[in-house]
């Protein structure tokens, strides 16, 4: 199963390319994937269907939490998959001829409608909870991206969200059921949970199993629309409609009925569990079809209509008996192929005639007597006439409910419910009508609607659609044998009954005259009523109160919620630094403060000011305090940020004198490429701090920072003196040598013990250097390296990402023609900046100590699994080592020191640590596993080599990434800034000396 899944999201990615390859055509190769897990599933017939009745397939995903990926395909998920993959491969052949070949990002759609496959694949074999809800959203994203695939349309982009909002607020529920459910169960495996559902309903976690199990209908009823939350739905149908004929009508809302049906067998008699689900469920089938009737556009009606259908069949598989669970499966095979073949034809008819109102469709069937035929025989599937697939499961259906209403523990309430299932199918007999008539009748005044040829491959999908809904209505025994095994969970649980195949019945074209078959004859006669009358149902349906609708409701409350968030955002987002500082402070002190205060727990002993085996803290204290208080009383900028470094020099120096050289290192490191940032920064700013520490609020100012200082310290003790258990760090030394092969702690603690926090702040500072790049280019990030060519005599181009024909060009081309040697000369760059700006010394220096700068931050991250050191001080030194270089000789220098990209270099790190943890994974170990390699090299000798190693390398490499995209940003992108704010055209000179007969207007 895992093998189908890595298939189907390994190909998603690849599908861009191939679609650039083929086009649309690529569609089919996409179709290829569906339709071969469609056959492998067939085979999986005989180990599902024998034996232990599931086949189950479990990998280790993370151990200590005991998540596994958990896969378990038993008679139920055998099913749901036959209508996952075998409508998502139909539905992607159809799409090959469906969208134009001038369509643009159908490679992204595609990739999306493919990838969702999987996950709704993934979604009904999971047998983990977690794992089930990672599916369960991953389907949420993906239909969100799927209805949105109409980006510049207003009407798509908000449908989209709306469907997004309401699913995922309903998943969230869901997974805090979840994790309850979880919780009292003693375990996560779904199987285990359902298997022994009625002794934990009966002990003492019953209470919180029920109320788990609630929430976790409340993800069912929001993805599968159910009343109040239905309206999103119909919204959704802005998408194209293979969107809709997959993604809403044989998988995505087919995920809540999935939920109902899994939970059923051991939940169904939860107190809260019938008027939850066979209320809404209820509700929701006669809402559905009463709005289905009053439409104009045909794929609307088959909207509402699937919304009445979700409904009906969220009743049956919830209705918790053998027989209604039979019905409820047989129904949700027999919706899925009616319903999905009736979109596509929708879109036939969209696509052929450029219209779906049902005012303006006329004479259809006469120009495409096939198209009418494969409509009319899904229609009637849908309206459950006879000879077809919905016939049967819908006579299932009733002759359950019959039952029900027949068994006198029901009481009335069995009685209500029959009534109004027949009532939908009045309601749905009379939509499919109107369908029908909309979509191919010839309608009187209204002139024949025009109509291209349809191609056969065009028509295949729907077709074979109808042709299965004819041979499941003429021979049901086969499905019957499939949803047998499910039934029997649910009549296991009845003592007493017999067997559980009598229990369940069966499925049959004909059952003889039965009560069920006289509620047919009724709904059939009543619905073809309903249909005649149809102008009067119209005007009835038109004098509603426009108020009595859930999705007007649903903009009143986004309103509502908008409104709050405006007037709560106007009265705390006031522009002032001051005011955000004095409330995250006050916050930050007064709590912690008050919970110390009332916890009411004595200072532990031992405290002192000063460590006496170090009286050199007292000197590094005072002079972080006097920084501090300089840098408050500063009125330049520079000298405020200055004293800020000073302070943490300060720092650094303490942690020198505690015995932690690798943390002095790294926090020297820090404050330094923090200062040169902040100075490039500040050139953009006024010298003086203006009102630094005037206004009238400067007294509380004063006691809010000495309050937020003194609580700090307060809490910092108390939580010395807190401990009571043995701290984990104690095993640190042990484990970093022993598992991580190193002696430093701190570094093998970064890139081994706790490698996967490493590589998210990783990320984090991608993410960090991707947005102060953002804030400072517009047009780009401005480090692509573009190609060499020769300009003037020297050689521009082949070091730096400067491109010859821009003025930045002429500029570099122009220094190297003056320089003295012939070869390329180094720091050739600091040429082009002007006279004063040069300072010779400085390049001189520059030249000595770049190098060996280089050298020891590569010494650092090869010493620094056993010394001070690793990837992390290694990318600060070389950091300032590209600082130096620019500081020396401007932004060209700076191209000509760094070759390659800074955004490069950022992925290039993030995929080598990624590698680094990815690659155990693949050789049968765990992710971030390291291998302590030992080996002898000639000169070398012994060498010991540990692979974690290769992760620090990646932290080198982002780290050096994010200097030059710093240096990038806030130097020589604000020095170009300076020079064109600077330029004159009408003087002979350009700025830095470079005379104007040499300027190319560009931009490097």
């Amino acid at each position: 199963m895992i093998t189908v899944l890595a298939v189907h999201f390994s190909v998603a990615v690849l599908a861009p390319f191939l679609f650039r390859k083929w086009g649309r055509n690529a569609f089919y190769a996409l179709a290829a994937v569906p339709a071969g897990s469609f056959g492998w599933l067939i085979l999986q017939h005989a180990p599902v269907y024998s034996g232990a009745g599931a086949v189950a397939e479990v990998h280790p995903w993370i151990p200590g939490l005991s998540v596994d990926l958990a896969f378990r395909m038993d008679a139920l998920a055998w099913v749901m998959s036959l209508l996952v993959l075998g409508v998502g491969a139909l539905v992607l052949v159809y799409c090959a001829r469906y969208f134009k070949r001038k369509d643009q990002d159908l490679g992204a759609f595609g990739a999306q409608l493919l990838a969702f496959a999987g996950a709704m694949f993934g979604l009904v074999v999971a047998d983990d909870l977690l794992l089930l809800f990672v599916f369960w959203e991953l389907t949420t994203i993906l239909s969100y991206l799927l209805i949105g695939f109409a980006r510049t349309r207003l009407a798509a982009r908000r449908s989209a969200l709306q469907a997004l909002m309401v699913t995922t607020a309903g998943g969230l529920a869901m997974l805090v059921g979840l994790v309850m459910l979880g919780h009292a169960a003693g375990t996560y495996r779904l199987s285990a949970i359902v298997a022994q559902a009625p002794p934990l309903l009966g002990g003492p976690s019953g209470a919180m199993a029920g109320a788990a199990v609630v929430l976790i209908l409340v993800g069912a009823i929001t993805k599968s629309a159910l009343v109040p939350f239905h309206f999103w739905l119909p919204g959704a149908m802005a998408a194209p409609t293979p969107v809709s004929a997959y993604l809403h009508a044989a998988a995505m809302v087919k995920a809540g009925i999935y939920l109902v049906a899994r939970l059923a067998p051991g939940f169904a008699e939860v107190p809260y569990w019938q008027p939850v689900v066979l209320g809404l469920g209820l509700a929701t089938m006669l809402v559905g079809g009463y709005r289905a009737l009053r439409q104009t556009d045909i794929k609307l009606i088959l909207a509402h209509g699937t919304v009445s259908q979700l409904g009906f069949l969220t009743v049956a598989v919830g209705l918790g008996t053998p027989d209604a669970a039979l019905a409820g499966l047989a129904m949700l095979l027999a919706h899925g192929l009616f319903k999905a073949a009736l979109f596509l034809v929708v879109g036939i008819i969209d696509h052929q005639s450029g219209t779906r109102d049902v005012r303006k469709l006329s004479g259809v069937f006469s120009s495409s007597r096939a198209l009418g035929i494969v409509a009319g025989i899904s229609a009637a599937s849908m309206a459950g006439v006879p000879l077809l697939a919905g016939f049967v499961a819908k006579e299932s259906v009733l002759e359950a409910f019959v039952h029900h209403a027949e068994d006198p523990a029901t009481g009335p309430w069995g009685m209500v419910m029959l009534a109004g299932m027949v009532l939908g199918s009045v309601l749905t007999f009379a939509y499919s009508a109107r369908f029908m008539w909309g979509a191919f009748g010839t309608k009187p005044g209204v002139p024949r609607t025009p109509f291209k040829s349809i191609k056969p491959s065009f028509l295949a999908a729907p077709g074979l659609l109808s042709l299965l809904t004819i041979a499941y209505g003429m021979w049901p025994a086969p499905v019957d044998g499939w949803i047998q095994p499910y039934a029997a969970q649910l009549a296991s649980a009845a003592p007493d009954a017999g067997s559980p195949a009598e229990q369940a019945g069966h499925l049959a074209l004909w059952h003889g005259l039965s009560p069920a078959l006289g509620l047919t004859a009724l709904a059939f006669s009543l619905g073809l009523a309903l249909y005649a009358a149809r102008a009067a149902v119209e005007r009835l349906q038109a004098r509603v109160p426009a108020w009595v609708d859930s999705d007007r409701a649903y903009q009143l409350t986004i309103g509502a919620l908008d409104d709050v968030a405006v007037w709560v955002t106007g009265r705390t987002q006031r522009g002032s630094l001051y005011y955000y500082l004095a409330v995250i402070l006050t916050a930050a002190f007064a709590l912690p403060l008050a919970a110390l205060l009332l916890a009411r727990r004595p200072l532990p002993e031992g405290i002192y000011l000063v460590d006496p085996h170090s009286p050199l803290q007292l000197v590094a204290g005072a002079g972080i305090v006097a920084a501090a208080l300089a840098a408050v009383r500063a009125n330049k900028r520079f000298l405020a940020v200055l004293m800020v470094s000073v302070a943490g020099y300060g720092i650094a120096l303490m942690f020198a004198l505690q015995g932690a050289p690798d943390l002095a290192l790294t926090q020297m490191l820090v404050e330094t490429i923090v200062l040169v940032a902040f100075v490039l920064a500040m050139r953009s700013l006024p010298a003086e701090l203006r009102d630094r520490t005037g206004g009238k609020y400067r007294v509380v100012r004063v006691i809010i920072g000495l309050a937020f200082g003194a609580t700090m310290v307060f809490a910092a003790i108390q939580a010395m003196g807190a401990r009571i258990a043995v701290p984990v760090s104690l095993e640190f030394p042990r484990l970093a040598y022993e598992g991580g092969g190193g002696k430093n702690i701190v570094n093998v603690t970064l890139v081994d013990i706790r490698a996967w926090d490493t590589f998210g702040e990783l990320t984090v500072l991608a993410l960090a250097a991707t947005g102060v790049a953002s804030l400072i280019f517009i047009r780009g990030r401005g480090d692509s390296l573009k190609s060499s060519s020769t300009v003037a005599e020297g050689t521009v181009g082949r070091h730096t990402g400067v491109d010859p024909g821009s003025r930045d060009g002429a500029a570099l081309a122009l220094s190297r023609k003056f320089a003295a040697a012939t070869r390329d000369p180094w720091i050739v760059a600091g040429r082009t900046l002007a006279p004063e700006r040069r300072s010779i010394i400085f390049e001189v220096v520059t030249r000595l100590i770049f190098h060996s700068l280089i050298i020891f931050s590569l010494y650092l991250l090869l010493a620094g699994h056993n010394l001070p050191g690793g990837g992390f001080a290694g990318g600060l030194t070389a950091g300032l080592a590209l600082a130096i270089r620019y500081l020396a000789g401007g932004r060209f220098e700076l191209r000509e020191a760094t070759p390659v990209s800074a955004g490069a270099l950022l992925g290039i790190g993030l995929a080598v640590a990624a590698a680094s943890g990815a690659v155990p994974l693949l050789l049968g170990g765990q992710v971030f596993q390291t291998a302590i390699i030992e080996l002898w090299l000639p000169v070398f000798g012994d060498i010991k080599f540990v692979t974690s190693t290769i992760f620090d390398t990646g932290v080198y490499i982002v780290v050096v990434g994010l200097a030059l995209d710093v240096l990038r940003s806030l130097g020589a992108e604000i020095d170009e800034h300076f020079e064109e704010r600077s330029a004159e055209p009408a003087s002979g000179q350009e700025p830095d000396g470079v005379p104007a007969e040499t300027t190319v207007k560009g931009k490097a």
